[in-house]
């Protein structure tokens, strides 16, 4: 009998501790949420970014710490995803209240030679005046994107200047501490993503 409770007690141990580990509780990382966009928690890529502003200044994912910051790589002079999806989180950000203002948003152009800085400034600056553009040389987007696994490839147009880019249509999303949390599907829509954001950021504030 005493082997039998000690194996019943050593078992329900076992199953406290595996229940932990799904909580997050045990290795550090958050605890899992019912979000509606892709859950990549603890994903071995996207966890840095490391570009110059458009005035210059280098940027990291550190530098926006205490807030929850949306990441999406594009181009100014993309028809629709890009400018779909900047007018979409400003919505968001909108809708969210005095809760807004811990969003971030940051916009990488996969296209340097035509996106120069002032271009930037005032593309993201149309959505909204917090949003942030980063701009770096050919070969570090090159090496930002391939971090985050982010495809992006020209497309030739009538001139040399008037091509377009096929990229990744999607968003990252990083909590307070800096940590990557989610890929966000173009298409998915304001609501899904207002109530992604709602979560990290209550967890921020708890």
């Amino acid at each position: 009998m005493a082997v039998f409770t000690r194996r019943l007690m050593l078992a329900a141990l076992a199953a406290s501790s595996l229940a932990a580990c799904e909580r997050g509780g045990g290795s550090g990382a958050p605890a899992r949420a019912a979000f509606e966009g892709i859950d990549i928690t603890g994903a071995d890529y996207a966890r840095e970014l490391e570009l110059p502003d458009a005035d210059g200044q280098p940027r990291h994912i550190a530098d926006f710490r205490g807030k929850v910051t949306v990441v999406f790589f594009g181009y100014t002079q993309c028809p629709d995803v890009c400018p779909t999806t900047m007018v979409e989180l400003a919505e968001v950000k909108r809708q969210l209240g005095p809760a807004g203002e811990r969003v971030q948003g940051v916009f990488v152009s996969v296209d340097p030679e035509r996106d120069t800085p002032e271009l930037l400034k005032a593309y993201v600056a149309n959505f909204d005046p917090s949003f942030v553009a980063l701009r770096g040389t050919p070969e570090q987007v090159k090496t930002v994107a391939k971090q985050f696994k982010v495809f992006y490839n020209k497309v030739p147009g009538q001139t040399p200047t008037s091509y377009t880019i096929d990229h990744t249509a999607g968003s990252y999303v990083f909590d307070g501490q800096g940590r990557v949390r989610l890929f966000t599907r173009y298409g998915a829509g304001i609501d899904k993503l207002k109530h992604d954001l709602q979560i990290l950021l209550a967890e921020q504030a708890a």
